[in-house]
């Protein structure tokens, strides 16, 4: 994967909107050299952008995805910007289009990573790019060291009438062949998702219980987040 070119922000002749925005841009673009760009959209105006990078700095076990939406003011020539740190690409592009991204557009570029294996794999990517927004996210761990790469991904569904509202997905990467799978397991308790997840660290893990596609609700007001657990090392994420 080629790293960007040094102007891939756009932002030449932009100054930051304020103290605020100067100060968490500096702290964005800290790790800028290790920024590869898996996707990005560009609004017919330049006033928007939308990213999803990979970042090869992060400490072992943090997800290794950036999402970022900047917003550009021509009349000022300043810039402001959300970002989110998320394990899974389908992730950072469902938080790009609830922003007001393109479904559409923000397509992986070719030559990015892993290929999806299977036609299980595409269907549960589409469906987080379209629903990623009723879950919050609790916990993941990225494992990039082992021969088969994995990401662990911890959800709770926002909507309290889901009947399985703790998911955890898991993606294997198959660095000879070039694809990965994405699997999904239901849960209808805090407990019953924790304890699985520390039993896969373990290697004492269960396969993952299926469950259905959630309902499609709207989502409702969710109490805040429950401590994640806490999950051991593997080893170090690149």
């Amino acid at each position: 994967m080629q790293r960007h070119e040094p102007d891939i922000f756009r932002l030449g002749g932009y100054t930051s909107e304020g103290p605020d925005v100067e100060q968490r841009w500096e702290y964005v673009v800290l790790d800028e050299d290790e920024f590869t760009v898996l996707a990005e959209h560009h609004t017919d105006n330049d006033e928007q952008s939308f990213y999803v990078l990979h970042n090869d700095a992060v400490i072992p076990g943090d997800p290794q995805i950036v999402a970022l939406h900047l917003q550009r003011d021509p009349a000022t020539r300043t810039f402001r910007f959300e970002d989110k740190d998320l394990p899974l690409p389908a992730m950072a592009q469902s938080w790009l289009i609830a922003r007001g991204c393109p479904k559409e557009a923000i397509d992986l570029q070719d030559g990015t990573g892993t290929r999806p294996a299977d036609a299980a794999t595409r269907l549960l990517e589409e469906r987080l790019m379209s629903d990623g927004d009723h879950f919050a996210l609790l916990h993941s761990y990225t494992d990039d060291t082992a021969d088969r790469p994995e990401i662990v991904v911890l959800l709770r569904a926002l909507d309290e009438r889901e009947p399985w509202p703790f998911r955890i997905l898991l993606r294997e990467a198959d660095l000879d062949a070039g694809t990965h799978t994405l699997r999904e397991g239901g849960f209808s308790t805090f407990k019953a998702a924790t304890d699985w997840f520390r039993g896969h660290f373990a290697g004492v893990g269960a396969p993952l219980p299926t469950a259905p596609p959630p309902a499609r609700h709207n989502p409702v007001a969710a109490a805040p987040a429950r401590p994640a657990p806490a999950v051991p090392p593997r080893g170090r994420s690149r």
